[in-house]
């Protein structure tokens, strides 16, 4: 892919399930090749209103949005094949092992059998789930259910990858491996849009923010861009610290109150 071609653009984008309501309004990012971006925002910002957008689930009332350089109406194949997603609650196959999920995936996606075991064999090791292999989803915990989402949608390694929520309900370890999956993925040149509430995870390892509030974006840019923005030097405050001024903020400004968006 170009490099003058994003993996994902979002260009004025008004959205949601109201045409008199929309969630989401006038809000463009870009997500480019080899990079991370973290979208960040209080329950209701419009994160998942903004990802069901990007996925295709919802169609925008204005602006646009482009995974590798068309819209879902140009090439609805080729939009479809350039991303994954995992969702913050696992949905699994009850009837197939761990294991047979990973080589469903690859069938669907025509990853050659050899390649596909091997990237198999190392997520696996990454994320502590060798010997779970061959078992089946309710056997789980559900931090292993999401292991198994990231795994497979890791296995596929695709042009955009979005994740909602994926460090909720991981152990200390199992964050760690997702953390080094997801930079080794970034390395290969995979564009990842990820949604968290963990701000420290997201400061440490993402390129750049994006901050959400009632879906308009109140700052993005590295993360001191966004400390910046919200009005601190460099190294006075944690992300934390900014993300919080930068709400407050945006509230005292609009005076908006009542029911955010999703």
């Amino acid at each position: 892919m170009s490099q003058q071609v994003p993996a994902l653009r979002v260009t004025g984008l008004t959205g949601g399930y109201s045409l008199r309501s929309p969630v989401l309004h006038d809000v463009s990012f870009e997500v480019r090749e080899g990079e991370m971006v973290g979208l960040i925002g209080l329950n209701g910002a419009g994160k998942s209103t903004a990802i069901r957008h990007v996925l295709g689930l919802m169609t925008p009332q204005k602006g646009e949005v482009r995974v590798c350089g068309v819209t879902l109406t140009e090439d609805r194949e080729r939009y479809r094949q350039s991303c994954a997603y995992v969702p913050e609650q696992p949905v699994l196959f009850s009837h197939l092992t761990v294991r047979e999920h990973l080589r469903f995936t690859a069938t669907a996606y025509a990853i050659e059998r050899e390649t596909a075991e091997r990237r198999a064999a190392d997520l696996a090791r990454d994320f502590r789930m060798t010997d779970a292999l061959d078992a089946l989803p309710d056997t789980l915990s559900k931090g292993m259910k999401q292991k198994t989402m990231l795994m497979n949608a890791l296995l596929v390694s695709p042009p955009l990858l979005i994740i909602d929520e994926p460090l909720l309900g991981l152990d200390p370890l199992a964050i760690r491996g997702l953390l080094s999956a997801l930079e080794d993925a970034r390395k290969r040149g995979c564009a990842i849009l990820l949604s968290s509430h963990i701000l420290p995870a997201l400061e440490r390892h993402a390129n750049r923010l994006i901050v959400l509030h009632r879906g308009r974006i109140v700052a993005q840019g590295t993360a001191s861009d966004v400390k910046r923005a919200a009005g601190y030097p460099e190294g006075e405050a944690s992300l934390d610290d900014a993300f919080e001024a930068l709400v407050l903020a945006a509230e005292q400004r609009t005076g908006e109150g009542g029911t955010p968006g999703v």
